[in-house]
C-alpha cells in the first residue's frame, strides 16, 4: 500500500479546463429545452415585482460590445433579482423604424420614390424582422435569459397603437404644434432630426466679416456708416433679414484712415479685428450702446428688395467676431427666436437635398449649399462690402447615422411642446434615484436647456403622424380621432394609413366647419422614432399583465441622457405626470486598450461573438464586473486574457472546493457553528461578510465591488489562508473526524454561496458546478435562492481576537521568511517556532481556543512567557519569536516533522496520531503495510 492511499485526497469529475466555447452553447439549449426562464418566473409568480425595462437596440447589423455590455448586465439584475425574492421578467425589445434601414434597402438597390410607400414599408419591415431574428441569436448566445418569443417590436400594430394614444393624449394637453421654427436639418437624410439623433465634430470653416449700408440710422448714424458684421455661415448670407447687438455692450462709430466711410464695430473687439481689416488707424467719431441702435435699418448687401434691421438679443457675446451678428431667421435657432420677437420674415434658400433655390438668386440657385462661400466673397467684392475672410475650428453638429454635417433650417414641423410642462418633467428626476449619482444633473440640465421637440420627418418607414387636414389647411389634431386611429391601427397595422384615403380613415361621418364640400387631407410625415421607443412605457409596461409600470429600472448607455431616458421622460410626464422610471442608471461606452474609441475603419473592434467562439462568454460576462461602467471602459484581447486568468482561479477554487466536500453529506454530516473548530468558526464570519457584501453591491448596481471583492476573497481569504491550512486537516486527518467534517462544511457551504453568489455573472459555470452538488435538490442553480446573511449572534470580541491572532501570524511569517533566507530551513513544515507571549497575547490564543501550530504551519510550536525570552528571540511588530530547524524525522504521509515516529511498531515511518488514523481506516496497511 501507498501512503497517498490513506490520505483524503479530493476527488471529482468536475473538469480543470471549462472548454467554455463548446459547453455554453450546449448548456444553454438545455436551459430552453426545459423553459428554465418561465419556470424561474412561475416559481416567483406571488412574489413582488421588479421590472427592468428593456431599451429597445436597433434592429441593423451585428451586435456589438456595447450591445454585449448593455445586456449581460441586465441579465445580471434580472438574474440576482429572481433569486432573491422578486417576480422579474425579462421582455426584450428591438427599435425597428428609422432611417438606417432604409438606407438598407436603397444600398440593396430599392429606389424609395419609385414605388408605392406600403410597398416600401413592406420591405422595410421584412428587413427589419430579418435584423431582429439575427440579434435574437446573438443574444441568446450571451446567455441571456428573457422572453425571447414574446418580444415587443416597435413595428407591432398593438406597440404602434399605443404610441398614437401617447400622441394623443399630449395633443389633448395641448402640446402639440405645427411651426416653421429652424430644426435641425440633414440634407443627407432629407429630415429633419431631434437632438439626440445629433453628433459633434470639429470642423474648419470660412468666416467671413463684411459691411452692411445704414438705410435709416434713426437720427444716430449717416447713410455712409456701415455695420461691421460677422458670420460663420457665408450661404445664410442669402437669407439674411437683420444685424443682431448686445443691447448693454458699447458700439463705436469709427473712421479708418484713409477711408471715406465709417463702420460700426464693438469697442472691446475692435483692437482685435481692426489688422484683420488692414485699419492701421483710426478715428472714433461716437460711441453708442447697443440698445440705442436698436431699430435702425440697413440695405442687405446684394438684394435690393430686402432690407436688414438692427435688434437686440443677449446671444449675443463679445468672445469672438464684431458684437454685430449676421442674422437669417430661417438658418438658425438664436436668429428665429430674435427676429420672431421683431417680426422678421423667415426666409429659407436652401432646399430639402442642400441645394440653394431660386429664392436665393439666379448666381446660387441648384448650387450645394457649402461650395457657394467663393460665391458670396465675390458678391460681397463687387459691392465693395467685403472686408476679410479666416479659417476657424470649431465644433459643429452632424447626422449620427450618415456621419454628414446638418444645416438649421426653417421648414413647417410638428413639435411637442416642452415649455408648456418642463417644470413638471424637472419635479418628476427628483422622484427618480440615479446610478451614478451625476446622472439626475445630467438630465436634469438636458430638460432645463432643450427646446421644444421636432417629432416629424420627412420619411416613410415609420409610424405615421395621425393628422388631418381640413379644405382651407386647418390641421386636425383631436384626441378622439387621434384614438379612432389607433384602433385602426391596432387591427391593421399602420400600412393602413397609406392605402387608404383621409376620408377613409376619419371616423364615418365625420364633419368639420374648415370643409364644407367634406373633403379632407392627411399628414404625409412620420414621427420621430424617439416617439417611438420614448412610448414603450405605455406599449410595453401599461399592455403586458406581468410587467409594471413605472418600471423599476432604465438601463442604458450614457448617450441615452438625450435619447431614451429623455423621449421617454417627457412622453411620459406628458401623459400621466410620472417619470416612467424609479430607478436609472447608465454605462459609459467600450474603448479599446489604449483608450480610443472602437471602430471599425480602425480596425480595432472586437466581437462579442469572437470572443464566445475563442474564449467562452462567460469571460466576457466576467468583464463587465471588472470595469467601472459609470465611465468608458477599456477593452483588449490583452485584457480579456487577464479576466480569463480571473476566471481560471474562480474556476479552479471551486474544484478544490467540490474535490474536497465530494465525500461529504452536508444534512448528515454538517457540524453547527458552535460545535466548529476556532478556525472554522472565524471563517464562517468572513463568509458571511462576503455574501452580505456582495448581495448589497448587486442591490446598489455596484458590479465593479462585486468583483473586487470575490477575488480579494478568493485569493486573500481562501487561497492564502483558509484553503493553505485546511491540507492538513482534510488530507490527513481521519475521514470522519470531527476536525474534518468541520472544515467539510464550511467548505460546502463556502461552495454552496460562492455558486449562487456568482451565478448571475457566470450563470454556465455556476449550472455545472451545480451539477456536482447531489445533496441540492433543485434541477438547476437558478432555480434556487441567494444565499442569506446568517444569525451568527455577536462575534464581534471572537473576531477583534483574530484580528489580533493574525497580526501575530504576520509576524511568525515575517520570521520564517527571515529563516529562510539565512538558509536555516527552507519550507514553513521544516521550523520549529518558539513564541514568547505577553499576557495579552497569551488571552487571545486562550479566548480562540485554536489549533495555533496548524495555522501557522510549522512543524512544532512552543508558547512561553514574554519573560523568557532570551538572545536568540528578535522582535516582529510587537511579538518575540524564535525560528529553529524542526526537531525529529519528516513523516512521508504528512511531510510534517515529529519526534514520535514509530510510536506504533506497525507504522514506524508515522507519527502516533496517524498510526491511529491509519490503523483504524485502513486495515490493508496493517496487514500488507507500506510500499
Amino acid at each position: 500500500m501507498k501512503y497517498k492511499d490513506t490520505l483524503n485526497l479530493g476527488k471529482t469529475k468536475f473538469p480543470m479546463r471549462g472548454s467554455l466555447p463548446k459547453t455554453e452553447p450546449e448548456r444553454q439549449a438545455k436551459w430552453y429545452q426545459n423553459n428554465l426562464y418561465q419556470q424561474r418566473l412561475t416559481q416567483n409568480e406571488t412574489k413582488p415585482h421588479f421590472n427592468l425595462h428593456d431599451g429597445p437596440p436597433y434592429a441593423n447589423g451585428n451586435i456589438h460590445l456595447g450591445h454585449a455590455l448593455n445586456k449581460i448586465t441586465k441579465d445580471i439584475i434580472v438574474r440576482y433579482k429572481n433569486m432573491t425574492g422578486y417576480y422579474a421578467p425579462y421582455v426584450p425589445g428591438w427599435d425597428t423604424h428609422g432611417l438606417p434601414i432604409e438606407q438598407q434597402l436603397t444600398k440593396a438597390g430599392y429606389d424609395r420614390k419609385s414605388m408605392p410607400k406600403a410597398q416600401w414599408r413592406n420591405l422595410a419591415k421584412d428587413y427589419a424582422l430579418e435584423q431582429v431574428d439575427k440579434q435574437r441569436e446573438d443574444f441568446k448566445r450571451l446567455g441571456v435569459l428573457g422572453d425571447w418569443e414574446h418580444p415587443y417590436l416597435t413595428l407591432q400594430p398593438e406597440f404602434e397603437a399605443a404610441q398614437l394614444r401617447v400622441f394623443g393624449k399630449m395633443a389633448g394637453k395641448g402640446y402639440i404644434y405645427k411651426g416653421a421654427k429652424p430644426v435641425y436639418w440633414s440634407w443627407s437624410s432629407e429630415s429633419a432630426l431631434a437632438e439626440a439623433e445629433i453628433e459633434y465634430h470639429d470642423i474648419d470653416s470660412t468666416s467671413l466679416f463684411y459691411a452692411n449700408r445704414v438705410k435709416d440710422g434713426k437720427g444716430l448714424l449717416d447713410d455712409d456708416t456701415y455695420f461691421v458684421v460677422w458670420t460663420t455661415t457665408p450661404f445664410t448670407v442669402t437669407a439674411s433679414r437683420g444685424i443682431t447687438l448686445g443691447p448693454d455692450f458699447e458700439y463705436s462709430v469709427v473712421q479708418p484712415a484713409g477711408e471715406k466711410r465709417k463702420f460700426v464695430v464693438a469697442t472691446e473687439l475692435l483692437p482685435q479685428v481692426a489688422p484683420k481689416f488692414g485699419w492701421d488707424a483710426w478715428e472714433t467719431l461716437a460711441t453708442y450702446k447697443g440698445q440705442e441702435l436698436d431699430k435702425i435699418t440697413a440695405y442687405h448687401p446684394w438684394d435690393p428688395e430686402a432690407e436688414e434691421l438692427v435688434m437686440n438679443a443677449d446671444h449675443v457675446t463679445l468672445d469672438s467676431g464684431t458684437g454685430l451678428v449676421h442674422t437669417a431667421p430661417g438658418f438658425g435657432e438664436d436668429d428665429y427666436n430674435v427676429g420672431s420677437k421683431y417680426h422678421l420674415p423667415i426666409i429659407v434658400t436652401v432646399d430639402e437635398k442642400g441645394y440653394m433655390t431660386a429664392e436665393a438668386g439666379p448666381e446660387f440657385e441648384g448650387k450645394f449649399y457649402d461650395d457657394i462661400t467663393g460665391l458670396v466673397i465675390n458678391k460681397l467684392q463687387d459691392a465693395n462690402l467685403f472686408l476679410a475672410k479666416e479659417k476657424i475650428t470649431h465644433s459643429y453638429p452632424f447626422d449620427w447615422r450618415t456621419k454628414k454635417p446638418i444645416i438649421w433650417r426653417a421648414v413647417p414641423q410638428w413639435f411637442a411642446s416642452v415649455e408648456k410642462f418642463r417644470q413638471e418633467i424637472l419635479d418628476q428626476l427628483d422622484k427618480v434615484n440615479f446610478y451614478p449619482g451625476w446622472g439626475k444633473k445630467r438630465l436634469y440640465n438636458m430638460i432645463r436647456d432643450r427646446g421644444d421637440w421636432v417629432i416629424s420627418r420627412q420619411r416613410v418607414w415609420g409610424v405615421p403622424l395621425p393628422i388631418f387636414y381640413a379644405e382651407d389647411g386647418t390641421a386636425i389634431v383631436d384626441e378622439q380621432i387621434i384614438n379612432h386611429v389607433a384602433q385602426l391601427f391596432e387591427e391593421h397595422g399602420s400600412n393602413y394609413w397609406f392605402e387608404h384615403s383621409a376620408k377613409e380613415l376619419l371616423p364615418a361621418g365625420y364633419t368639420n366647419e374648415h370643409s364644407p364640400n367634406g373633403e379632407f387631407t392627411k399628414e404625409e410625415d412620420i414621427m420621430d422614432v424617439w416617439f417611438d421607443s420614448g412610448s414603450s412605457w405605455n406599449g410595453v409596461l401599461r399592455q403586458r399583465p406581468q410587467l409594471d409600470y413605472p418600471a423599476d429600472l432604465y438601463l442604458e448607455g450614457s448617450d441615452q441622457y438625450r435619447g431614451w431616458f429623455n423621449s421617454s421622460l417627457i412622453t411620459s410626464v406628458a401623459s400621466y405626470g410620472q417619470a416612467p422610471y424609479k430607478n436609472l442608471l447608465s454605462q459609459g461606452f467600450t474603448l479599446d486598450g489604449k483608450g480610443n474609441k472602437m471602430s471599425k475603419s480602425l480596425g480595432n473592434t472586437i466581437s462579442p461573438l469572437e470572443v464566445a467562439d475563442q474564449m467562452g462568454i462567460e469571460i466576457l460576462r466576467l468583464w463587465t464586473i471588472t470595469v467601472d461602467t459609470s465611465q468608458d471602459m477599456p477593452v483588449s484581447k490583452e485584457i480579456l486574457k487577464q479576466v480569463s486568468e480571473s476566471y481560471r482561479k474562480v474556476r479552479n477554487t471551486l474544484r478544490f472546493l467540490l474535490a474536497n466536500t465530494s465525500d461529504f453529506n452536508y444534512e448528515q454530516d454538517k457540524v453547527s457553528f458552535a460545535d466548529r473548530q476556532a478556525h472554522d468558526q472565524y471563517f464562517t464570519v468572513l463568509l458571511n461578510d462576503f455574501v452580505k457584501e456582495i448581495r448589497a453591491s448587486y442591490d446598489n448596481y455596484q458590479f465593479n465591488d462585486i468583483f473586487k471583492r470575490l477575488i480579494n476573497f478568493v485569493n486573500v481569504d481562501l487561497s492564502a489562508f483558509y484553503l493553505d491550512i485546511a491540507k492538513d486537516v482534510v488530507y490527513v486527518e481521519a475521514p470522519t473526524s470531527p476536525q474534518r467534517r468541520s472544515m467539510q462544511t464550511v467548505f460546502y457551504e463556502t461552495l454552496l454561496a460562492l455558486t449562487k453568489l456568482l451565478l448571475p455573472v457566470l450563470p454556465h459555470t455556476a449550472e455545472e458546478v451545480w451539477e456536482y452538488l447531489p445533496n441540492e435538490t433543485s434541477d438547476f442553480a437558478y432555480l434556487s435562492e441567494m444565499p442569506v446573511v446568517q444569525d451568527l449572534g455577536d462575534t464581534s470580541a471572537m473576531m477583534a481576537d483574530w484580528q489580533a491572532f493574525m497580526k501575530m501570524r504576520t509576524a511568525v511569517n515575517k520570521a520564517l521568511e527571515d529563516a529562510r533566507e539565512a538558509e536555516l530551513i527552507g519550507k514553513n513544515a521544516e521550523a520549529a517556532v518558539t513564541l514568547y507571549l505577553t499576557q495579552e497575547q497569551k488571552d487571545v490564543l486562550t479566548r480562540l481556543g485554536l489549533n495555533a501550530r496548524l495555522l501557522l504551519m510549522v512543524s512544532q510550536l512552543d508558547l512561553k512567557d514574554a519573560s523568557q525570552a532570551d538572545e536568540a528571540s528578535r522582535d516582529y511588530d510587537g511579538l518575540q519569536v524564535t525560528v529553529s530547524h524542526a526537531r525529529g524525522k519528516v513523516s512521508p504521509r504528512d511531510r510534517m516533522y515529529h519526534e514520535d515516529l514509530g510510536a506504533d511498531s506497525a507504522f514506524p515511518e508515522l507519527s502516533k496520531h496517524e498510526a491511529e488514523i491509519v490503523r483504524e481506516f485502513y486495515p490493508a496497511a496493517v496487514s500488507e503495510g507500506f510500499e
